[in-house]
């Protein structure tokens, strides 16, 4: 499969809600019911990873390996604004002072991405959300140059020992909020003093305004 027939599964997904989309591939998704869209926040990705052909599966390989592309489904409200921030990935808090952008699975999983909104009202079952008009974006320099501010700021301080001064409101559009299943998983972080702390998971996400910016120009940049 190259891009443009990428483009085009997606672009043919346009106007069905996520429950079609699940139907024509003979997964049964069961009778929607309002509460559901928190325990399975994943499931609406992964059907629309199933419909456009990924293969990737893995935290360190691409959703598309052989395009080097990232899927990421997007919450929309009818306004067309992001209702929630973006996972990308997780972060790697005992080897923090070791990390570059550059070499960064952030940065690759965020160098080439696929979004494809679900639009419907806040609230409704995420079965019910249909979905939009697909965007393939790469960051411009001046996005990455803000996206990689944000990251060594986070790193940083996670490398001389203060994770906990590391919260969602650091990060002007790459934000680190706790990643995990349930409150009781712990990760290794080293303090100040060099000694091993146990914390809770962490991932990075884009925020929410960033994504609605880019959905509507792929160059922009929010504030």
């Amino acid at each position: 499969m190259d891009v443009e027939e990428l483009l085009r599964r997606a672009r043919a997904l346009v106007g069905l809600e996520v429950s079609e989309v699940a139907a024509s591939m003979g997964v049964d998704v069961g009778v929607a019911t309002e509460g559901d869209a928190v325990r399975t926040k994943g499931t609406p990705g992964a059907i629309l990873e199933l419909a456009l052909g990924a293969t990737g599966g893995s935290t360190k390989v691409h959703d598309f390996p052989e395009l080097e592309i990232e899927l990421k489904t997007i919450p929309l409200d009818p306004r067309g604004v992001a209702i929630e921030s973006t996972y990308v990935c997780t972060l790697s808090l005992a080897d923090a002072e070791e990390q570059e952008w550059e070499s960064s699975w952030v940065r690759a999983k965020l160098s080439r991405v696929l979004f494809v909104p679900l639009v419907g009202d806040d609230g409704i079952p995420w079965r019910s959300r249909r979905v939009g008009a697909p965007v393939l974006w790469s960051p411009t320099e001046a996005q990455e140059s803000i996206l990689r501010a944000d990251f060594d700021d986070v790193v940083g301080l996670i490398g001389i020992g203060r994770i906990e001064d590391v919260t969602a409101h650091k990060g002007r559009w790459l934000q680190v909020r706790p990643k995990a299943r349930h409150g009781g998983v712990r990760t290794l972080a080293w303090g100040a003093e060099g000694e091993a702390i146990a914390t809770v998971p962490r991932g990075f996400y884009l925020r929410a305004r960033f994504t609605s910016a880019i959905l509507v120009d792929p160059a922009a940049c929010p504030d």
